[in-house]
C-alpha cells in the first residue's frame, strides 16, 4: 500500500510541483495527471507481482480505466512509467513480500515467553510475518528507533491487573463483556490496513476535493503505517512477550499469586500467531489518526468508519457505520477492542498506540513536506 500510494503522489507531484516527491522528482511532466497516476501505481503493482485483483486483472483495469478516458496514448503515461520505475528502485528487495529463505521465530518457553498459537497437526507453527523487521523502513532511521519501555514484570501489580482484565473481558465463553464492548472487539477484529483505508476513501470523497492533497493524504498514511508495522514486528521479537491465552493457560507459572490460572481459556476472536507486545492494531491506528491529526491540523473531525468482519465460530457481525468525531477516539477505542477480544494486554494496545504516534510525527516531519 505504501509503495504504490508513494508513486501515486509522486506521479501528481511532477505536476502540482506543491510537495517534495518520495523519489527523484520529475522536473517536466507533460500530458494528463490522471494518466500518469494510473500508470505508476499499475507498473508498482506489476513491479512487485501483485497482477491480479477481486475486479479482474491490473492490467485489464488499467486499460479500461484509461481507454474509457482516452488516455491510452497520453504523455502522462510516460511520466508515470518514469515515477514507478524510481520508486520500485528505491524499494528493490524492500517491497514487503515474504523473501525466500524467510526466518523463523518460535519464541521460548519460560514464563512470560511467546510460543506458538498456531500448529500443524501437533507441530507448532513458526510466528507469522517474523522477517517483516528486517524490512528497510520509508523514512525511520532503524526499525528500534521507536522502540518503546518492556511489558509490565510477571510479578507486578500491573501484570496481574492487565492479566485479569483480559481473562474477565476477553474470553469466547463466560465473559464479563457488556453488548457495546462485544460490538466493538467485532468492528475492530477486521484487518486494520483495510479498515483505515476504507476510512481514508471516505475522507477523500467527503473532504479533500484536490487530487494532489488526497494522494499525499493516502501516501503520509500508508508509510507511516508501514513503518509502525516493521517497528511493532521489531518489538514483538525484541520482547517476546507471551499472549494472554497462554498466559491464562499457565498462570500458575508466573510467579504471581493475583493470576490464577484457567487451562482452558480461549480469546473471543482467535489469537494471532505472533508474540503480544507491542500490539499491531494499535500502532497501525496510532499512526493513522495521528497522521490524519497532522494533516488536518486537527484531532477533531468528523469521519466514518466500516467493518467487514464476521466472526467465523458465532457468525456475529458489527454494527455499521461508526462514526467518531476525533481521530483519537477511534485510536481510543481500537486500545479496547483488542482487550475485549482476548488477544493483548493493555499495555501492549497503549504503548503499540504511543509507538505508532511516534512514528507518525517522525514520518510528517520528514517526508513529503510542502515545497511553498
Amino acid at each position: 500500500m505504501a509503495i504504490v500510494q508513494l508513486a501515486a503522489h509522486d506521479a501528481m507531484q511532477a505536476y502540482q510541483k506543491r510537495f517534495e516527491s518520495y523519489g527523484a522528482p520529475i522536473d517536466v511532466a507533460s500530458g494528463s495527471s490522471i494518466a500518469a497516476v494510473a500508470k505508476a501505481s499499475r507498473d508498482v503493482l506489476i513491479g512487485i507481482g501483485l497482477t491480479s485483483t477481486p475486479n479482474g486483472s491490473v492490467d485489464g483495469l488499467y486499460t479500461t480505466y484509461l481507454g474509457s478516458r482516452g488516455l491510452l496514448n497520453d504523455p502522462g503515461v510516460a511520466v508515470g512509467q518514469q515515477v514507478a520505475a524510481r520508486i520500485l528502485q528505491l524499494r528493490q528487495n524492500n517491497d514487503g513480500r515474504v523473501p525466500a529463505g524467510a526466518e523463523q521465530f518460535f519464541g521460548g518457553t519460560g514464563p512470560g515467553e511467546w510460543r506458538p498459537t498456531s500448529f500443524s497437526g501437533t507441530q507448532p507453527v513458526p510466528m507469522t510475518g517474523a522477517y517483516i523487521r528486517s524490512i528497510l523502513p520509508f523514512t525511520l532511521k532503524d526499525p528500534s528507533q521507536f522502540r518503546q519501555e518492556p511489558p509490565p514484570n510477571l510479578a507486578s501489580g500491573k501484570y496481574a491487573a492487565e492479566y485479569n482484565e483480559v481473562k474477565a473481558l476477553g474470553s469466547l465463553t463466560g465473559s464479563d463483556r457488556r453488548p457495546s464492548q462485544t460490538d466493538l472487539a467485532l468492528f475492530f477484529a477486521d484487518n486494520a490496513i483495510q479498515y483505515w483505508n476504507r476510512a481514508l476513501r471516505s475522507i477523500a470523497d467527503h473532504d479533500v476535493p484536490d487530487s494532489g492533497d488526497r494522494a499525499r493524504m493516502f501516501a503520509l498514511v500508508n508509510v507511516a503505517m508501514a513503518d509502525s508495522l516493521i517497528s511493532c514486528w521489531d518489538s514483538k521479537v525484541y520482547f517476546n512477550f507471551w499472549r494472554p491465552l497462554t498466559a491464562i493457560r499457565l498462570g500458575d507459572t508466573d510467579g504471581n499469586d493475583r493470576t490464577e490460572a484457567d487451562p482452558t481459556w480461549t480469546s473471543y476472536i482467535a489469537t494471532p500467531n505472533y508474540p503480544d507486545y507491542s500490539s499491531g492494531a494499535n500502532n497501525l491506528s496510532g499512526a493513522a489518526t495521528t497522521m490524519l491529526a497532522n494533516v488536518f491540523g486537527t484531532d477533531k473531525f468528523s469521519f466514518t468508519m466500516t467493518s467487514t468482519f464476521v466472526h467465523p465460530t458465532t457468525g456475529e457481525t458489527p454494527r455499521n457505520p461508526r462514526v467518531y468525531n476525533r481521530f483519537s477516539d477511534a485510536a481510543t477505542d481500537v486500545v479496547d477492542a483488542r482487550i475485549y477480544e482476548g488477544i493483548h494486554f493493555r499495555s501492549a494496545d497503549e504503548d503499540g498506540r504511543s509507538q505508532g504516534k511516534h512514528i507518525a510525527n517522525w514520518v510528517f516531519a520528514h517526508t513529503l513536506r510542502a515545497l511553498r
